[in-house]
């Protein structure tokens, strides 16, 4: 036999002796720094803590806690092996655990969703509103990149989902459609040039702000007009939805076109009012995104069914109260 083999078996033996459970005791003693407290956190008794106590103490050929004013404190030696207990179990947990489960109500982790600030607007409220119920350790936290940027981002893992309307996906992504968007005009409560109901000379003679994504400056999200052969007058290009009513707030000559559920969002807060556009513009899809990398993730798995289940249905229809239903359509 080798020294190397004679190496390897030394080490197989030793690992024999520790098991995952002393591993898992070790990790609560460091928190707990108490054997009653720490057997109360895994249920187990105090003979079976004071027993695997007693076999991480052999293992390690230190006494590992001793007794103290209140409770148990950490030897030297606990204290310099505190930081890899804690690594290995942290791995353990979110590597290995997850993946042949995913416990919402007891997991502890931040899932990164790709958003523009529309779709923080829009959809981030509903969405953590359904995470505080359904995963209550859990946080959310929001990142916008240009689109070519996004693959990478969700095979890398820094970011879970992307929720986006991209015309074209970025290749080597799953994609699953959430639902269509329709299209609104808003325009300032005080704007002076416009009635009942906006025409299509009103529309092509006012000055309008356009939204051009991250990543897209030539591609205006409202471009179907252009499909059209309608020519605006465009004043303004900005690659921030929020930014269009407080524009409009100092200049309210200024109109636009934006998705519905944005709109309608805009006019519960008084900051805009909503206008039939003077066209039949084409719906956008939704889609979340995700890379085959993570497609049998539990965590993200479940994510997506979240996502899924809390938009089965289309924003507000152009038929909802309070919403004029009378624009001529070319």
């Amino acid at each position: 036999m080798t020294h190397m083999m004679i190496m390897n078996a030394t080490h197989h033996n030793e690992l024999a002796k520790l098991d995952l459970n002393l591993l898992t005791v070790f990790d609560a003693l460091l928190r707990e720094c108490s054997v009653t407290r720490a057997g109360a956190e895994l249920g187990l008794t105090q003979s079976a803590m004071s027993h695997s106590l007693g076999r991480l103490r052999q293992f390690f050929d230190d006494p590992l806690f001793v007794k103290a004013h209140r409770g148990m404190q950490p030897t030297a030696k606990a204290e310099a092996l505190r930081p890899v207990v804690h690594e290995v179990m942290t791995t353990i947990r979110d590597q290995l655990l997850s993946q042949a489960r995913f416990d919402p109500a007891q997991a502890r982790r931040t899932f990164t969703l790709c958003l523009s600030d529309m779709g923080e607007l829009v959809f981030l409220p509903t969405l953590l509103e359904d995470l505080k119920q359904a995963a209550p350790l859990c946080s959310l936290r929001t990142v916008q990149m240009p689109p070519q940027q996004m693959a990478n981002a969700l095979a890398t893992g820094e970011a879970d989902l992307a929720l986006s309307s991209l015309r074209s996906a970025p290749e080597g992504l799953y994609q699953q459609q959430l639902f269509a968007h329709s299209f609104v005009t808003i325009a300032s409560p005080r704007n002076p040039h416009i009635g009942e109901r906006l025409t299509l000379e009103e529309f092509t003679r006012l000055p309008h702000v356009t939204v051009t994504l991250t990543g897209n400056s030539n591609i205006p999200y409202d471009a179907a007009i252009e499909e059209y052969g309608i020519s605006r007058r465009i004043l303004v290009s900005t690659p921030h939805f929020l930014f269009v009513p407080l524009l409009m707030e100092q200049h309210p000559e200024l109109i636009a076109t934006v998705p519905l559920a944005l709109g309608s969002v805009f006019a519960r807060l008084g900051s805009v009012r909503l206008l039939q556009p003077p066209l039949r513009m084409p719906p956008f899809s939704l889609h979340q995104y995700w890379h085959p990398r993570f497609h049998h993730d539990r965590a993200n798995v479940w994510l997506r069914q979240r996502v899924k289940a809390l938009f089965p249905r289309l924003p507000p229809s152009l038929e909802a109260p309070g919403f004029p239903n009378h624009a001529s359509h070319t």
